[in-house]
């Protein structure tokens, strides 16, 4: 088992690292896309004075650099498994001129600090990506101080994510694929209402709760869309670089047919889901 999650890691660490410069060109879109999540875990989180807050699969640096700005004279740690990531949110944290932030290369599997080590814990969006979730989350409820506070992002039901799923749509309309496994790392795998309530109260986490928070990616329209989901979405291109060009041009051409259709206005909704609890 253990050679299995090491192995799914270091496939993801690659994949990251490797669509790290899409991240990088579409942050801002992602930022005001998600900024929602983030203003709901720093709302339970609420971090102050001179905290020590960690912020796990922080990618290119979010929420932690928004927690930053909000306890200057705290620290807050960012760690991603990719190195790439992490190197967008240095620039970013030097481009705002942040001096309490420090980053360090690790995975949510095994953080690499003591026991009872932070004032809270966040994690926007990563748990859908951990080989072993379980244990993920004992790890943060392990480096949390009695009390703390943890907060997490997940994204709700597929069916609820027509900002993704119009996407997965065109896709396997042209292209024959196995249906993908419930359980494996991907974006709707923590979708199931009250399965993360259930995962933070088996690591141990108490006054656990959890709720829907809604937000909407806006794009200029179906060219942009396109571009920029091939871009950062590593499981879209992985379903796209088995097929030729024209079937390609096909999928894209009824992709953006579908977003001209549904959104034409260029706002595409979606529902994630925040989840909180107590050391």
């Amino acid at each position: 088992m253990e050679t299995k999650t090491a192995d799914i890691s270091a496939q993801q660490k690659a994949s990251w690292n490797k669509f790290s410069p899409g991240w990088k060109k579409w942050d801002d879109l992602v930022i005001r896309f998600l900024a929602p999540l983030g203003d709901a875990m720093i709302a339970h989180l609420d971090p102050k004075g001179t905290q020590r807050i960690l912020d796990v699969a922080a990618g290119t640096g979010e929420p932690g650099l928004r927690i930053a700005e909000r306890i200057p004279e705290g620290t807050v740690v960012i760690t991603d498994l990719s190195d790439g990531m992490l190197q967008v949110a240095v620039e970013k944290a030097a481009s705002a001129g942040l001096g309490n932030v420090e980053f360090r290369e690790a995975d949510a599997n095994a953080l690499p600090f003591p026991d009872d080590s932070f004032d809270a814990v966040s994690c926007r969006l990563g748990f859908m990506f951990f080989p072993d979730m379980a244990q993920a989350a004992r790890e943060m409820a392990r480096v949390l101080k009695p009390g703390g506070r943890i907060a997490t992002v997940v994204w709700a039901e597929p069916e609820r994510n027509t900002w993704m799923t119009i996407m997965v749509h065109g896709i396997r309309k042209h292209l024959d694929l196995p249906p993908p496994d419930p359980n494996a790392p991907g974006v709707f795998r923590c979708g199931r209402p009250e399965m993360m309530a259930e995962l933070f109260a088996g690591a141990g986490f108490k006054n656990v709760a959890e709720r829907d928070v809604p937000c909407e990616m806006q794009v200029d329209g179906p060219a942009q869309y396109w571009q920029h989901v091939t871009e950062i979405a590593a499981p879209v291109m992985a379903a796209l670089e088995g097929a030729d060009a024209e079937t390609v041009e096909r999928v894209k051409a009824d992709v953006m047919a579908a977003v001209a259709e549904q959104f034409p206005e260029g706002r595409m909704p979606g529902i994630a889901r925040i989840i909180v609890g107590e050391k």
